[in-house]
């Protein structure tokens, strides 16, 4: 799989609102190099140790041949505070949810826009045949929480 580079990301129109790169509170969001990193959609509050869902500001539209991996904010981790890391799947749509955890020893707050997770944009070697249809397809804003399914 290539990594998209950031003017390959720019024309794949995958985020709604698309920004460049810019700062908040000393972070940085948007546009990079190789990545686009993403905002929290509301504040968040984390007490040492503990864990929340957050939901990101970008709206994301993800191409047929593309496939995202979320990644920790260098400064964050710096901070103690980790986000799992999620797959966004091709063809998959809607507000993304995010795992953040504190690990430090001091409760951590956020505020909306802050920049929370780097993601990178591999492309596949041929499009998926099916856009993803699964359980996480169409996410509102605000926290999706776990759908656990029954098997059959």
């Amino acid at each position: 799989m290539t990594i998209l580079s950031g003017p390959s990301i720019r024309e794949r129109n995958i985020f709604k609102p698309f920004s460049e790169r810019q700062k908040f509170n000393g972070m940085s969001y948007g546009l990079s190099y190789a990545g686009y990193d993403i905002r929290l959609d509301q504040e968040v509050n984390i007490q040492p140790g503990g864990f929340c869902l957050a939901s990101t500001y970008e709206h994301f539209t993800m191409p047929n041949d593309v496939l995202g991996i979320v990644h920790d904010k260098s400064t964050l981790a710096r901070l103690g505070i980790a986000l799992q890391n999620t797959v966004i799947e091709p063809g998959w749509k809607g507000y993304l949810t995010v795992e953040i955890t504190n690990h430090s020893d001091k409760p951590i707050w956020l505020p909306p826009l802050s920049p929370i997770a780097q993601i990178i944009f591999h492309l596949l070697d041929k499009p998926i045949e099916q856009a993803y249809n699964g359980k996480y397809q169409d996410q509102k804003r605000g926290v999706q929480e776990a759908i656990i399914e029954k098997d059959a």
